[in-house]
Order: structure tokens, then sequence, then C-alpha cells
């Protein structure tokens, strides 16, 4: 024989073994609240601003999937960037991982509450429906799509908990990874219990970023976490993030005279790239 036969052949699915990478975000999510803050949302939510238009439809049973859902979104973003950046060519959109490896890069308990709450939250990303005009890599179309296409267990133990998953992104999601629409996490967003806080820290990452302030709106800001909650109530949560100083990276200083808040990095010569 002149050849080797083909030991390894392509696979229709990414193997996610990179246990150094760092989180990653996709900017469009970051951008918009395409997440309920709460567990339990059935409500259809839509959101407009900047020619950009989103309808987020929760699955009849489980609800909108939640900013803590997006977990998974990170994780499999984080594994696939890195995989990309080290020339693997085996990155499609349907990405396999252990559970146990996502509980603990996301610092989620390990007994099996961790995998019942990973088996909601991959129920919920299912059942979700987005209908937006978002653009990612320069094209832009009016379409719906659940936030994951489809999961399945590959491997349970002997407690039935899932050893093994598989997770097929949706198409639009996976544009915005190959084109690199994504920025750095700090990995103490894991570590942020309240879901507002994690949302804020998004859109402080993904507006302040390099820059040495960003500055907006109390009311501007309370849409684009996609809040439910009253003004009054959003002005006290922000007032309890400024007295906490809990934002990774990020100072945020609250102006009640005129309604501003204000996002500066916490170290000036932070840069994420």
């Amino acid at each position: 024989m002149h050849v080797q036969p083909i030991r390894h052949p392509q696979k229709d699915f990414f193997v996610a073994d990179i246990f150094d990478a760092a989180p990653k975000d996709d900017t469009p999510s970051m951008e918009h609240p395409l997440f309920a803050l709460k567990s339990g949302d059935h409500r259809i939510r839509t959101y407009e601003r900047n020619g950009v238009k989103i309808e987020i439809q929760p699955g009849s049973k489980f609800g909108c999937a939640t900013i803590h859902d997006k977990d998974i979104w990170i994780y499999c973003i984080s594994q696939m960037v890195e995989a990309m950046n080290r020339g693997r060519e085996d990155v499609g959109r349907t990405v396999r991982f252990t559970a146990y490896d996502f509980l603990t890069v996301t610092n989620r308990p390990v007994a099996g509450v961790g995998y019942q709450r990973m088996s909601d939250a991959l129920a919920r990303l299912n059942g979700t429906v987005i209908e937006t005009n978002i653009e990612t890599d320069g094209y832009r179309e009016r379409a719906g799509f659940g936030l994951i296409d489809s999961w399945k267990v590959i491997e349970r133990d002997q407690d039935d908990r899932m050893v093994a998953v598989e997770v097929t992104l949706p198409d639009w999601l996976y544009r915005s990874i190959k084109s690199k629409q994504v920025l750095t996490l700090s990995r103490d967003y894991f570590r942020l219990r309240k879901p507002l806080d994690r949302r804020i820290y998004e859109l402080a990452r993904k507006h302040c970023g390099k820059q040495s302030r960003w500055q907006v709106g109390l009311a501007t800001l309370h849409e684009k976490t996609g809040s439910t909650a009253p003004i009054r109530n959003f002005r006290g949560a922000i007032r309890d993030l400024v007295s906490s100083n809990k934002l990774p990276d990020y100072l945020v200083e609250f102006d009640p005279d005129t309604d501003m808040v204000t996002f500066y990095p916490k170290d000036l010569s932070f840069r994420l790239k």
C-alpha cells in the first residue's frame, strides 16, 4: 500500500475539548436583549431600536431562555473561536461537549442539580424562537430561528444524568462566530448571580470596550437590558450595583440629577482582544 488509510474521517460535529478557551460572546446578542432576565417568562417580547426589530417567542411549555441559559451559547462560542484561532478545520454548527466540562467552566454545581439545570436550559433554548433582522457577517434578513436548532444526549451515567451532549447552533449565530463578531468576557462573568448584572456587564463590555468611558441614559439602559421592572425599581438596582462595585472590569457611576449612568474600565490599560 502506498498511502495510509484515513483513520480520522471528517466528523459532522465539532468536539469541544479546549480547556483554556477564553470566554467569548457574540456582539449582536450582547447588543440586543434576546434572553429573558427571569425564568418562567411566557410572554411574547418585542424590541425595536435603530432599525433592528426583534420578537422573542417563548416555548409553550418551558418559557423563554434566560440570560443564565446563555452560558451554553457562550461556552460553545468560546470553544469554536479558540479552535478557529488554532487553525482547526473541524468547526461546524454542531458542538459535542461533556456536561462536566461545561458545568466547571461556567462555575455551576456538578451535583445532580447542575445537570438538571443544564437540561432545563437546553429545553428553553430549543423552544425559544427569535424573529429578527439583525445583521451578521454582512448578511441581513428577516428570519426566525430557535436559539439552538437541536440538542441530544450522547451518553448518560449510571444515575441517568447526561455525560455528553451535542448542540446544533442556529446558522445566524454560526455566521456571527465565523466572522469573529465576538468579544472576550471576564471569567468572573460566570460568578455574577443576578441576571440584570450579567446583562449590564454585556452592555458595558460591548459599548465601553477600549474606550475610556461609556455614558448612557437610565431609560435607554433600561430598554437595552430588556428589563420588565418599573423604572423606579431599575433605578434602585443601578444604585445597588454602583455601591457594590461588583461588576467585573468596570466601575459604574450614576448621577441621580441627570439620570445618566457612566461605565469606566477599572484598569485604564485594560485591553481585551
